[in-house]
């Protein structure tokens, strides 16, 4: 969620921190701040809104200083300001913090009782007075951001900069993720490795609860327990790690384009190299001996593990458990032996997530994660990962990531179906075949972009919207209301279509458009018999399905998206497709923050 950059530099910290800034948007913020460190003196820039307003700032009040640290803020304890916003200062000391401190109200009555005042709301400025109570006691700087480390409880990143320490960054994580850029004479810290590309392409990741003293010429890891700990240094590839539009007007635009090639690329990973068949990474999964999946997300990507558990029951003959990862732990199922749990997330730092996958950790059969990111902590933790190569997603509305998780899940469905003896080899080859195929189907689905646009723009006017699936297009049509909410800010539910009839009838009239998302499979005519309730009480239906489908559906609908034909395990895929150029053309119309809609963020690293 909040981002953090850090920086150890032989060049002016201010504009390295603001452009590292800039490339942590996609994050979510509703403010952001840097301070620095010249001459000794340490001082601080702070705005509300978007990074321009720190940057005019700048331009009119100018921060010198080579050492720096910088935040862009989501709002948790206290509203978007001045005064909430990061980083927080308590005299010698400023603190850039990402994540939840739990016991802040306890540390703040312990303060207050030896006269410390607050002039936030927020939790974090708890832990710079707390640093520099320790000051004032006489430690170091390094030794009073330990100490107070050693009384915080909860999720954080953390870093540090004191006063006088021009050389000197005290970073710390624990739940939330933290990573060390190494450069030439200098060093760097920050959030992810998006932050940091332009600036170095050596990173060494922080694991759960280390800190870390860096200078430009030093970095010191120590492990929760005080010793020193050696991290491994990776080499990360900067082009996966490029922030631009690449022409089109939004970043969540080019991320729908770019699913042809990103899917293809999932496939061609996951394919033997005769495409006959599918191979998983070592260590593997013995399908034969899995008893039961259970399956743990959040948002977006639970509805990708939604979608499949119809493939792994329909195709594997495996029984599958999907919990939302906030839910999970708190209800404490019993994991029992035979299972593997599988944890899916963009990101690979989902809090909730992650916190579910420790749940299972000594439970659980074998651990399993499907993520965009290898090294994240969910990664690092899983006893098997599986990428899911969709490269780097700006946009705070999955796109590309959940149409990847879809193709990887899938695979690991039909590698589960062979192996059980459910489907034969020429069943599996066929689908693998058609699977192949999906590059050129969705490239055919793109340039449907006229009419989706058309449509949208009386999508726009609407206040309600339905969604109608049945099987697969059940938890796809989940995914479409959740899109357009998230972008468009407009109200929409998505139902299974045997379900109507059971309370959400009431509410068609002529302005609830209702989505019907309907290829013509097994469970069509049973859809379009739903689609009828809605027609006889004057609901304004937008059917998506294909050529077949819509010949028989009549013309009653109020318009039709034509799709290409697929087999129907692949639909999902495939119908993402229209219901993302659906939400993203009608936020277009709206005149929405597309790329960062309000009160969202893409990585959701606090519980």
């Amino acid at each position: 969620m909040c981002g953090i950059i850090g920086v150890l530099s032989d060049h002016e910290a201010s504009p390295i921190l603001v452009d590292a800034l800039k490339r942590l948007e996609y994050r979510g913020y509703d403010s952001a701040g840097i301070a620095t460190v010249y001459k000794g003196a340490l001082d601080r820039r702070r705005a509300v809104g978007k990074l321009v307003n720190l940057s005019d700032l700048l331009v009119h009040n100018p921060l010198p200083g080579k050492s720096g640290i910088g935040h862009t803020r989501w709002a948790t304890h206290g509203a978007p300001s001045i005064d909430n916003a990061h980083p927080h200062q308590a005299g010698p000391v400023a603190v850039v913090h990402n994540g939840i401190i739990e016991n802040f109200r306890d540390l703040r009555a312990e303060l207050a009782e030896v006269g410390i005042d607050f002039v936030t709301e927020t939790d974090t400025e708890t832990v710079a007075l707390l640093t520099q109570s320790y000051l004032d006691d006489g430690f170091s700087p390094v030794e009073a951001a330990h100490k107070t480390l050693s009384r915080l409880d909860g999720a954080f990143a953390l870093a540090f900069l004191f006063e006088g320490e021009e050389d000197l960054i005290v970073a710390a994580r624990k739940g939330s993720p933290l990573a060390i850029g190494h450069g030439d004479g200098e060093m760097f810290v920050g959030s992810d490795a998006i932050a940091l590309a332009p600036l170095t392409d050596q990173i060494t990741y922080l694991d759960e609860g280390d800190s870390a003293v860096l200078t430009r010429t030093s970095l010191e890891i120590r492990n929760q327990a005080g010793q020193i700990a050696n991290r491994q240094k990776r080499t990360i590839r900067l082009d996966q790690a490029r922030v631009d539009k690449g022409g089109h007007k939004h970043f969540m635009a080019k991320e729908i384009a770019e699913q042809p090639t990103v899917i293809g690329d999932a496939i061609q990973h996951y394919l033997s190299s005769n495409g006959n068949s599918v191979v998983l990474p070592d260590p593997g999964l013995d399908f034969t001996k899995i008893e039961r999946l259970t399956m743990v997300a959040c948002g977006t990507a639970y509805y990708a593990c939604v979608t499949a558990k119809y493939w792994f029951e329909q195709l594997a003959g495996i029984p599958v458990e999907v919990d939302v990862a906030s839910e999970f732990r708190y209800r404490e199922p019993p994991v029992t032996k035979g299972t593997v749990a599988v944890f899916v997330s963009q990101s690979g730092e989902t809090a909730d997530t992650l916190a579910a996958l420790r749940f299972c950790e000594g439970k659980a059969e074998q651990i399993v994660s499907v993520v965009n990111v290898p090294e994240s902590s969910i990664a690092r933790e899983s006893d098997l990962v599986l990428p899911i190569f969709a490269g780097t997603e700006i946009g705070v509305a999955s796109t590309k990531a959940f149409t990847c998780q879809l193709t990887v899940l899938l695979m690991m469905a039909l590698k589960a179906a062979s192996e059980r003896g459910v489907m034969s080899k020429d069943e599996i080859q066929g689908k693998l075949s058609a699977l192949r195929s999906m590059p050129g189907i969705l490239n055919a689905a793109l340039g449907l972009q006229d009419p989706l646009r058309a449509v949208s723009r009386k999508l726009a006017e609407a206040r309600d919207i339905l969604f109608l699936g049945r099987g697969v297009m059940y938890p796809l049509a989940m995914e479409a209301a959740l899109k357009l909410k998230e972008i468009s800010y407009i109200h929409a539910e998505a139902y299974a279509s045997g379900e109507l009839k059971h309370g959400p009838i009431a509410l068609i009239d002529e302005h609830v458009p209702v989505i019907v998302l309907a290829p013509r499979d097994r469970l069509f005519d049973k859809t379009v018999s739903n689609m009828q309730e809605v027609l006889a009480r004057s609901g304004q239906v937008l059917l998506i399905t294909d050529q077949e489908g819509a010949v028989e559906s009549g013309e009653d609908v109020w318009e039709t998206i034509v799709l290409p034909e697929v087999d129907p395990i692949l639909s999902p895929i495939l119908y993402a497709i229209p219901a993302q150029l659906l939400a993203y053309y009608t936020a277009v119309a709206k005149g929405t923050d597309v790329d960062q809609p309000r009160n969202l963020a893409k990585s959701v690293t606090v519980e």
